[in-house]
Formats: C-alpha cells, structure tokens, sequence
C-alpha cells in the first residue's frame, strides 16, 4: 500500500513539471491568426488572481493593432477597476507559419511564440510594478481561438518557477 501510494505522488509531481506541448492543438479549430485577429480593434475583459485563486483585480483593455507585411504593432490601453491605467506598445514580428516574436517597453529580452490549431503559446520575462516595487516574472500565456471572433487568454505568472498569479481575459474582434 505505501508504495503504490508512493508511485501515485511520484506521477502527479512529475505531471505537475511536465510543460504542455501546443502540438496537441494542431487539429483544433477554428484555426488560430494572429495577424488577422491582432489587426484592428480588439475589446478585453480580464481577471487577476492571486497565488490562492482570489479575485484582486479586474481590468478592461482596448487594442488596436496595425500590420505592414509579417511587422504587427499592438496598442493595448488597460483601465483596471482599482483606478491604475497602463499602456503597452507590442512589437510583433511573424518568423514562420507558426512562430511569432514579441517586444514591448516591460519585457525584458524578446517574447517567443507557437501556434498550432486553434492554440498560441507565449513565453516571455516581464517586469510587473506591485505597490510601487519591480518584480521580474516569468509568464506562460495561453490562447485559444473561440467561435465569433473570440479569443481566451489564460496566463500563468511565475517568480522562482512558482506560479503566483493567474490572469484569464476574454478578446473580442471588433
């Protein structure tokens, strides 16, 4: 008995490491385009989540995104519901089918990305101001392209590979 109680915690921390792979997305649909979808005006509405779960913020965006060829500009203008209004500027280039780059004034280096299906998976280093202190945080951000212009973001904040904060945002295609 303790052994197999053994091996069944052995299973869940090493599914618990394990990074999920956007691969097995690639015959989900409808099929993910991210300079289609990222090209005009784009509504948000999100949710962020503490370490326990707890709603602490909510927040609406507008985006407006402009291509000239595979070089994407993304405006995104935050409001959230505590008063604070942030701005990001992204730079995002399309190196492939399914690679994308990104830049923006918070993230420190280059943010790298795939898609597959209906799935982007993006990886990046992003500076993040709490109560006036820099934290430097590691994110592994998620879409799915839903029905009607919709796209679902879920975005997982770690700090010393913990996730200590989650933010879910709902996009809308204008």
């Amino acid at each position: 008995m303790k052994t197999i109680l053994i091996a069944i915690i052995g299973v869940i921390m090493l599914s618990s490491c394990t990074k999920s792979n956007v691969e097995i997305y690639k015959s989900s649909t409808p099929k993910i385009d991210v300079k289609q979808f990222f090209n005009g005006k784009v509504k948000a509405w999100g949710i962020v989540q503490n370490w326990s779960g707890d709603v602490v913020n909510k927040f609406d965006v507008t985006m407006e995104g402009t291509w000239n060829g595979d070089v994407g500009k993304l405006e995104e203008d935050f409001v959230y519901y505590n008063g604070k209004i942030q701005k990001r500027i992204w730079t995002l280039t399309k190196i492939s089918d399914n690679e994308i780059e990104g830049k923006a004034g918070d993230i420190v280096g280059v943010a790298t990305g795939k898609t597959s299906g209906d799935t982007l998976n993006f990886h990046y280093v992003m500076d993040i101001d709490v109560d006036g202190k820099t934290h430097r945080v590691k994110l592994d951000d998620w879409m799915w392209a839903m029905n009607d212009g919709v796209i679902i973001n879920r975005s997982y904040i770690k700090k010393f590979g913990i996730t200590v904060a989650e933010l879910t945002i709902f996009m809308q295609k204008q």
